[in-house]
């Protein structure tokens, strides 16, 4: 083998690496949405968790990736780590998809529709429909279907490539006396690991197997220890994705490590004692791509019938190897282990975002409580909240921005861009209520109250700012349009509310009713109020105009009160209920 063969093979393991991560990523970004419905649908029955182990990794081909996604899901709070087992096991099996796809690679007929099975015959026509797509189409969806073809093309080139690069290894006796030493269990073991903890998928390292094998030099006595190094090489990925991470996301990495080992001890032990007392002929012979496919695929499958009745232990064993030790451990809401499926990183900063609303309303209506009777116990809630709040839109916005960066579809990229500004405006709210709840302790310390008429006049925009934060903060968290479409008529009534208010007190100064100082409160809560309710129609408005696929807040705030029947009836109905006409 010269030194062009060598460099023939490195360039064929590169298009080989780079097709698998191309299509794999086009094959996420794809089925982003339809894997957030399913983990919705996740139960804490492990076959379910299977099931959809088996088919997320089979469509992304790699069951590096879908661990990884489990710790950053299980470290999220996502899914818990019962859960997790099942998925691990079902992205053990889903795995081999890509063996039987590469194994096609060996098919020889003269026959033309069996030809046609031959990647070689196939891929170009898959690559010109995928560059055609890519090119000449806009939709966002078919341009990633393109890439997805593309990179299948790219990958079984990179395949047959590295193919022919070995092809003079069939002559080499240098080549025959290496592997005669990976017929050693223990060498073939640790082969087969370190190829896959290299290239990060156990897909590629069999992949590049079974190219070897089409030399006619790798009997089925040497891959079989190399096939099981590679199911625990493919463990080395979620190993290091959980380093900084919780104790269960530890724990679902190292589930996925005992999965691999123990199936490997016990099938490579139970492999030789048979075959010390049995004589398998086919074990030395040639082995093909199809048998490594039928080898890795057995392998899987033998070790989900011991592993799986026994799930219940391998949870058991990763909680005694990752203890708790009594102290409290501060949840990590937002992983950037999810970055890899963008959609799911989306719905769980969105979960986030709905929990930072929730804090913020709480503050506000606490805040308004002290208005009318103060409680020290509730004040400090409204500074905690506010505190929180901050903390929130500190690490939502990091979150977020880094998120930005990846590839996004035109639907996560809208609910992105709403969610940054949603999370100001929930901060500023909680800044508001806070600016109550320093008048509220103005008001107790100066020993001040306002007179009968401006308790009255009060009590009526305290009373419409609580029912548009409840209004605002639920068409946000439960996506509800029809609550959406009553801030901005309320929101106008709120401004009435104010001029009013203002009026009112001017008249009630020129009367010697209120003094000045007692006036610089109202009037800051009173402006405190009616900010409260602008962020509201902020919140609302996103959450409109996102769902109309559109995001122009200037332009909805121009045309909301254009000619509409339904806000004007909306604005009424607030006005009787608020006493403004």
């Amino acid at each position: 083998m010269t030194i062009t063969n060598v460099f023939t093979l490195l360039g064929g393991l590169a298009f080989f690496l780079f097709g698998m991560n191309t299509m794999g990523d086009a094959l996420e970004k794809s089925a982003g949405n339809q894997l957030k419905s399913i983990l919705g649908k996740l139960t804490s029955n492990k076959f379910k968790g299977f099931i959809l182990g088996l088919v997320v990794t089979a469509v992304i081909q790699s069951s590096s990736a879908t661990t990884v996604m489990v710790v950053g899901f299980v470290n999220s709070g996502i899914m818990l780590l019962s859960q997790a087992v099942g998925v691990i096991m079902g992205a053990n099996l889903g795995t081999s998809v890509t063996a039987w796809i590469l194994s096609l690679a060996g098919i020889e007929s003269d026959n033309f529709w069996v030809s046609m099975l031959k990647p070689a015959s196939f891929t170009p026509i898959l690559a010109f429909i995928g560059i055609i797509l890519y090119m000449f189409v806009k939709k966002a969806k078919y341009k990633d279907i393109g890439v997805i073809l593309i990179g299948f093309a790219v990958l079984m080139f990179g395949m047959e490539v590295m193919s022919d690069a070995v092809d003079p290894l069939a002559e080499s006796e240098s080549f025959q006396r290496i592997l005669v030493l990976f017929t050693n269990p223990v060498l073939g073991v640790i082969m087969g690991t370190v190829v896959t903890a290299v290239v990060q998928s156990s897909s590629a390292s069999v992949g590049i197997l079974q190219a070897l094998t089409l030399t006619g030099s790798i009997s089925y006595m040497t891959s079989i220890p190399i096939i099981m190094g590679q199911n625990i090489g493919t463990c080395v990925s979620a190993i290091i994705s959980c380093a900084g991470a919780n104790k269960n996301a530890k724990r679902a990495a190292f589930i996925h490590l005992y999965f691999n080992v123990i199936a490997t001890v016990v099938e490579l032990t139970a492999f030789y004692i048979i075959t010390s007392l049995v004589d398998i002929p086919i074990l030395d012979t040639a082995a093909t791509p199809f048998g490594i496919a039928v080898v890795h695929t057995g392998f899987k499958i033998v070790a989900l019938l011991i592993l799986f009745p026994a799930s219940g232990l391998l949870e058991k064993l990763a909680l005694l190897t990752v203890r708790d030790k009594g102290e409290d451990e501060h949840t990590q809401l937002l992983d950037e282990r999810l970055f890899n499926t963008p959609a799911v990183a989306i719905a769980q900063s969105r979960n986030v975002t709905a929990a930072m609303a929730q804090i913020s309303r709480s503050a506000v209506d606490d805040a308004l409580k002290l208005l009318v009777s103060y409680d020290e116990k509730v004040a400090e809630r409204v500074r905690k909240a506010e505190k929180k709040a901050d903390k929130y839109e500190d690490t939502l916005g990091d979150y977020l921005v880094k998120l930005s960066t990846h590839s996004l579809t035109d639907i996560d990229s809208r609910e992105l861009s709403m969610q940054l500004h949603l999370i100001g405006d929930f901060e500023r709210i909680s800044d508001h209520a806070l600016n109550v709840l320093e008048s509220a302790e103005e008001l107790k310390d100066k020993k001040m109250s306002f007179s009968g008429p401006a308790k009255k006049e009060l009590d009526n925009i305290i009373k419409a700012t609580a029912e548009i934060v409840s209004l605002a903060t639920w068409a946000f968290v439960e996506n509800d349009l029809e609550k959406a479409s009553l801030v901005e008529p309320l929101e106008q009534v709120i401004d009435e509310l104010k001029k009013s208010l203002k009026n009112g007190h001017i008249e009630r100064l020129r009367r010697n009713e209120c003094t000045i100082e007692q006036g610089f409160v109202f009037n800051d809560l009173i402006t405190n109020l009616e900010r409260v309710s602008d962020h509201c129609s902020n919140i609302a408005g996103c959450v409109i105009e996102t769902a109309n696929d559109r995001f122009d807040m200037h332009k909805y705030l121009r045309n909301v009160k254009k000619d509409n029947e339904e806000f004007d009836k909306n604005y009424a109905m607030f006005a009787q209920k608020y006493s403004v006409i």
